[in-house]
């Protein structure tokens, strides 16, 4: 059974969290008929104690500039206010967070209202306050009221799950991922992949996602940005570890970096100088 903190959550709060977990589609918000932002926040404030229940699921809704109309708890504690949630309404993301990381948050909340274009399940890599980097799927949706306004977005951002490990597959898929994770430094080869595990490479990407939340391309990239976050604090150059995490152009290493981080290696880097000076330091969640 997987553990939160250290504690299994009961039968109960699975059962909510895996059904709640479900039905959060944010390609169907908001609901039907709300004529204003205070009349969705009605609407979710009822599902108020599920959304607290999800320990690995970040939730919130904010208004057209960007600011907190509501949380859940889980968001809270990340940001260092244990269970006090009405620390963070009224504020944006570059209020709560240091300054590198709540601009870039900020912006792209920015962007889905402006442009009304969602933000579905990108794989980002977070700084969690006394936690390693963590990965997660994040996923923001523009609010629209009945007259087809943007009144806000809503946004989930889902800590990645521990691999089904009794999925049938599993064991002919963990092999693939075993060699992705040794073999990072070299491009993808999915015919190769698929071959390893005697399956097409449609069925290989179809289960890679079942088991592992991930698809193959993705778990490389997660394999080698795990290097690269270990790499920058060793490593003076950031061409030096492009090199060694299986970039041939540094360029696209910092893009790609940045894509999936929010900010370039060099910041990153700072960033992590800087934690280990400043035990204080809390960088959270892409919310």
């Amino acid at each position: 059974m997987q553990t939160y903190n250290g504690l299994a959550p009961t039968r109960m709060t699975q059962k909510m969290t895996s059904a709640a977990t479900d039905a959060i589609d944010l390609t169907r918000l908001p609901t039907p008929a709300a004529s204003s932002l205070r009349e969705m926040l009605a609407h979710f404030m009822l599902l108020e104690p599920v959304f607290d229940a999800m320990p690995d699921i970040v939730f919130f809704v904010k208004d057209r500039e960007a600011r907190y109309a509501m949380v859940n708890r889980t968001l809270a504690r990340r940001c260092g206010y244990k269970d006090d949630k009405t620390r963070l309404l009224g504020r944006t993301a570059e209020d709560v967070f240091p300054r590198r990381f709540g601009r870039i948050y900020t912006a792209q909340d920015q962007a889905v209202i402006a442009q009304g274009n969602q933000l579905i399940d990108q794989l980002e890599l977070h700084l969690y306050p006394g936690r390693e980097p963590g990965w997660c799927m994040t996923c923001k949706q523009p609010l629209l009221d009945a007259a087809g306004s943007i009144v806000g977005l809503a946004g989930i951002s889902r800590d990645l799950q521990a691999a089904e490990s009794t999925h049938p597959a599993y064991s002919r898929l963990a092999a693939v991922v075993q060699h992705i994770q040794e073999n990072y430094v070299q491009p993808l080869n999915m015919r190769e992949l698929a071959h390893m595990a005697n399956m097409s490479i449609a069925q290989l990407e179809r289960y890679f996602h079942k088991v592992f939340h991930l698809t193959p391309r993705q778990v490389l990239l997660k394999t080698r940005l795990d290097a690269a976050t270990a790499l920058l604090l060793t490593h003076d150059k950031v061409t030096d570890v492009a090199a060694l995490c299986g970039y041939t152009d540094h360029s696209a290493f910092t893009r790609q970096f940045k894509a999936t981080v929010g900010i370039t290696p060099t910041e990153y880097r700072a960033v992590l100088q800087s934690a280990v000076t400043r035990p204080d330091f809390a960088a959270s969640a892409n919310v």
